[in-house]
């Protein structure tokens, strides 16, 4: 299995590596087909710059036939000037000559013109051919710094390539070499595999015969003895008591208060959020205590002004729920009777979220086309309206997960108990998307406050109304990561308590059969408890049984002692006579004495010579011993009692100050969880901006000196074109004063 899973990884690795060669020869093959095209653009511009020169030596030779021209042009008129004075000389007798040289003189104007002509013609060319040459050589110029630029590009693109096969080719490297060593080690744990699977066999095998033989043994005992199966039918073995978690019990209901307590906050929030909101309708884009709103955010204010009614239930359906999950009670869907009221007061404020939709959407139209709202402004308002959009949505399909969560309770044929699971993870991914809304509605919300603060007619009033507004949506945006993350981090445990319930596999059948199931439960933990009271008056019984034996024997010794004592006076007494006998009873008399002992010294006054004790009676000592006896029991359980009352109530306390502590580790942990991912994130970003920072300075500095080198080769090219506009203008400007 190793070696087949590292052939796996070695051909996908194997054809990677071969595409990213593929793409590297395609790309090298773009770069020399750039360089090739660079080339023949460097050609072009050097038969450009050929033709050029071939242009200017034509005109340079025909700067010179103009000044051989026009020096003829002077030796003529010279010539004609000479021959006009020997004209007037002459005048009478060389008609015949005059007439030669006026037909000279004609034939020498009509070759200047044309050589004048042919001059202009040749200059237009000149001109039209410096142009075409400037804007070919223009094009010529913009299309290689384009060119230059994008095989730059290339070749960036190539070494980047480059470096990352070569970093990919180390990488692979070190993997295979792991790998190695890895299948070495997976090779040897595979043969210790086989060995420990062949022991494993010939225990199983062991064990399967001694359990065959068992079985068959268990079933003829089954049939021999059992006469009745009490779980074969699952519609009766549902109304079966199940075992009593009450550690799963405990943990369901921490669950239920930590959801309470998010509920709490997330009411607080929205009641916020709509009462701001309403607030602000009043002082923007009118100010109602100066100018009367439009109908329509009347309208919508007097709709958020009934938030509350729709709102605060919530708080109370999750209360409710929230106690009726106690110790004494089976938590499953089937017996959550409270989730379809909480379920109904949610799908009431839902029902108040499309209430107020269309209204939002039209007073943030109407800020849209107010005077004061800018583009900036607009595109927020647009936002906010999508937002609230998809706020309502998210409400709406966690509406429709709870109403399906609450079916068991109320109607079993509603929702499958294989989808229990399921619809416990969409509940889960709801929560995350409705966190998600909040976190933009909060974001968008405050980049909207940034530009109303800054327009001149901001009031302070709508400064604060917008940071109240604003610090609703980051409560509302809190409640709701915390209600996300506490739902993900316990919807393994919900998953896994669906099955808690009777021992078969089929659950609740209906809610019917879970409520006799629960006054089952209830009957039973009675009786229990009344068990547990009788034991407990059995226990008291028989202690106070054998204190009672303490005490009778106790009270004998008392007794035998008394009557010794009795006996050993009256010895005295008799030895002593009659009137020892006298003082004695006075003396006795004088002495402080109980009502019973007051009655015996009267027996013995009025009796003398019949009574021959000073204690009193039998009955009375008895009384003495009940009354005293009987006092001290009754101090004694009240003393009990209070003891007892003491200890509960410091065992309620401890027990709070348990879950009070328990509460505030978990939150503890949550916090440093926060905390530490929220290190992690700020070092992370950290690192992004340090790297993006090095990586645009690089590319900065790259940029420049292409600039520069660039800004060099233009104005070479630039000094070039000058020196030869000059020549040219040098050239035109001789020929036009010649």
């Amino acid at each position: 299995m190793a070696s087949a899973e590292l052939q796996g990884k070695y051909q996908k690795l194997a054809q990677e590596y071969s595409k990213l060669r593929a793409q590297n020869q395609v790309l090298k093959k773009g770069v020399v087909d750039e360089q090739a095209n660079s080339a023949a653009l460097k050609e072009q511009l050097k038969m450009k710059d050929q033709s050029l020169r071939k242009l200017q030596q034509e005109m340079d030779s025909l700067t010179f036939r103009n000044l051989q021209l026009a020096k003829r042009v002077e030796l003529l008129q010279d010539e004609l000037a000479l021959s006009e004075p020997r004209g007037k000389k002459n005048k009478k007798g060389g008609e015949s000559s005059s007439q030669l040289s006026q037909e000279q003189k004609s034939v020498f104007d009509e070759d200047l013109q044309k050589k004048i002509e042919e001059n202009e013609r040749l200059h237009i060319q000149f001109f039209e051919a410096d142009e075409q040459h400037k804007h070919v050589e223009a094009e010529l110029r913009s299309r290689l710094s384009a060119l230059e630029t994008e095989a730059a590009q290339h070749q960036a693109v190539v070494d980047g390539l480059t470096r990352k096969y070569m970093d990919t080719i180390e990488k692979l490297q070190n993997d295979k070499a792991k790998l190695e060593v890895k299948s070495q080690a997976l090779e040897k744990e595979a043969k210790e595999c086989r060995l420990r699977t062949e022991e494993c066999q010939l225990q199983l095998k062991n064990l399967h015969e001694d359990l065959s033989g068992r079985l068959e043994e268990s079933l003829s005992i089954i049939n021999e003895k059992v006469p009745f199966n009490d779980t074969k039918y699952s519609h009766y073995n549902a109304l079966n008591v199940p075992l009593h978690n009450r550690r799963h019990q405990l943990k369901m209901r921490d669950i239920a208060g930590q959801a309470l307590a998010f509920v709490q906050d997330l009411v607080t929030a929205l009641l916020n959020f709509h009462t701001y909101t309403e607030q602000r309708i009043q002082i923007f884009p009118v100010d109602s205590a100066i100018d009367t709103i439009s109908p329509l955010n009347q309208k919508f204010s007097q709709y958020l002004h009934e938030n509350a009614s729709y709102v605060r239930p919530l708080e109370e359906g999750m209360l409710h729920l929230f106690e009726s999950i106690t110790e004494d009670t089976v938590t499953v869907l089937e017996t959550t009777v409270k989730l379809k009221t909480f379920s109904e007061h949610l799908t009431s404020y839902i029902c108040f979220l499309r209430k107020i939709l269309p209204y939002q959407l039209k007073s943030l139209e109407e800020e849209c086309e107010s005077s004061l709202c800018t583009s900036a402004l607009r595109a927020r308002n647009l936002e906010l309206s999508q937002d609230m959009k998809k706020m309502t949505a998210v409400f709406e399909k966690l509406q429709t997960y709870v109403t399906l969560l609450a079916l068991p309770s109320t109607e079993p044929d509603g929702l499958l108990r294989t989808n229990y699971s399921s619809v416990l993870t969409s509940v889960g991914a709801a929560l995350r998307g409705f966190h998600d809304v909040m976190k933009d509605i909060s974001k968008h919300y405050s980049q909207k406050a940034t530009i109303e603060q800054e327009l001149p007619t901001a009031t302070q009033k709508l400064v604060t109304t917008n940071d109240c507004i604003l610090s609703s949506a980051v409560a509302l945006t809190n409640a709701a990561g915390k209600i996300a993350s506490f739902f993900s981090n316990n919807v393994d445990h919900f998953i896994a308590s669906l099955s808690y319930g009777p021992r078969t596999a089929s659950g609740f059948i209906s809610p019917l059969s879970a409520e006799c199931m629960l006054q089952y439960k209830k009957k039973a933990a009675a009786y229990m408890k009344a068990l547990r009271k009788v034991q407990q008056s059995l226990e008291k019984i028989s202690k106070l049984e054998q204190e009672k034996e303490h005490w009778m024997l106790e009270a004998q010794l008392a007794k035998v002692k008394l009557e010794k004592e009795n006996q050993r006076i009256a010895d005295k007494l008799k030895s002593t006579g009659n009137g020892q006998l006298t003082g004695l009873a006075q003396d006795s008399t004088a002495l402080p004495s109980t009502p019973g002992q007051d009655d015996v010294a009267a027996r013995t006054a009025q009796e003398p010579v019949q009574s021959t004790s000073l204690v009193p009676d039998v009955e009375s000592r008895e009384d003495l011993i009940k009354n005293h006896y009987m006092a001290r029991i009754v101090e004694l359980t009240s003393q009990l009692q209070l003891a007892d009352s003491k200890s509960v109530h410091f065992y309620a306390e401890c027990r709070a100050l348990s879950k009070r502590l328990a509460l505030a580790e978990k939150s503890k942990e949550a916090l440093t969880e926060e905390m530490k991912l929220a290190s992690q994130n700020i070092s992370r970003l950290q690192d992004e901006l340090t790297t993006t920072k090095r990586s645009y300075e690089d590319q900065l500095s790259m940029m420049s000196d292409h600039l520069c080198s660039m800004n060099e080769t233009l104005s070479k090219q630039r000094e070039e074109i000058d020196t030869l506009k000059m020549s040219g203008k040098g050239n035109s400007k001789k020929s036009k004063s010649r």
